[in-house]
């Protein structure tokens, strides 16, 4: 999820290189800052993720789950 983040500030960057209309820079601006934060916040998330995956209920990797013989 986070890579087309980075594709997209990049594509946003390339745009800003070559524009010099400002009521074409002020929206890639914003959106290019928009892609900034959405990175910031899966990395967020994916940190939280990771720093859980050994709590007691996490489903995906808690073994009553995957075997129907164990959870009965």
């Amino acid at each position: 999820m986070i890579a087309p983040e980075q594709k997209a500030r990049t594509t946003y960057d390339n745009i800003l290189r070559v524009v010099t209309d400002p009521e074409v820079c002020e929206p890639i601006r914003f959106l290019r800052e928009r892609e900034i934060v959405h990175f910031q916040r899966f990395g967020e998330a994916l940190r939280a993720v990771q720093e859980n995956l050994d709590s007691r209920n996490f489903y995906a990797l808690n073994p009553a789950f995957d075997n129907p013989a164990v959870s009965q």
